[in-house]
């Protein structure tokens, strides 16, 4: 199998508005319209986020963001890996990439929204850490969403 590739990309990428129509076909067919929360490509907050695109050669196979959230945390958006190429841990791949910039960037936290009827999405985050927490900002009184956290550790050791 070729290697995996993981690179910043931006919104205007046309590999990456690719996978998100695909990842809106899939939550549209989960979801209420109004239960899903996407982002909005064609205005100013796109250029607040950052998004990833993951290639096995030159095929887009998978995509993530992070936006900030407030001054100390951000939120992960648009996780995503074609069904073509699912259970290869390409999504933990685009997870760690895109925890290893936020660290960078000097957040101190990592929230998140999917929904109830995404097990494997939920089972995704556990296994790096993030736990339930309350619903937060535009999620609050959504009742299909599941909303986790996850406080980064500190890059400071104390000697």
């Amino acid at each position: 199998m070729e290697q995996l590739t993981l690179q910043i990309v931006d919104a205007y990428n046309e590999d990456l508005r690719g996978l998100i129509a695909k990842l809106d076909n899939y939550l549209f067919a989960l979801y209420p319209t109004d239960e899903v929360h996407g982002v909005e490509l064609e205005n100013a907050e796109a250029e607040r986020v950052i998004f990833v695109g993951a290639y096995l050669g030159k095929a887009a196979v998978g995509c993530g963001a992070y936006r900030p959230f407030d001054e100390r945390s951000c939120e992960l958006k648009r996780i995503f890996v074609d069904p073509a190429y699912r259970n290869k841990g390409i999504a933990s791949r685009i997870l760690s990439f895109l925890e290893q910039e936020i660290k960078h960037a000097g957040y101190h936290s990592i929230l998140l929204e999917t929904g109830l009827v995404q097990p494997e999405s939920i089972a995704l985050y556990k296994k790096f850490g993030f736990v339930e927490i309350e619903r937060f900002g535009p999620y609050i009184h959504c009742s299909s969403s599941y909303c986790m956290g996850k406080t980064l550790p500190s890059s400071s050791h104390l000697a």
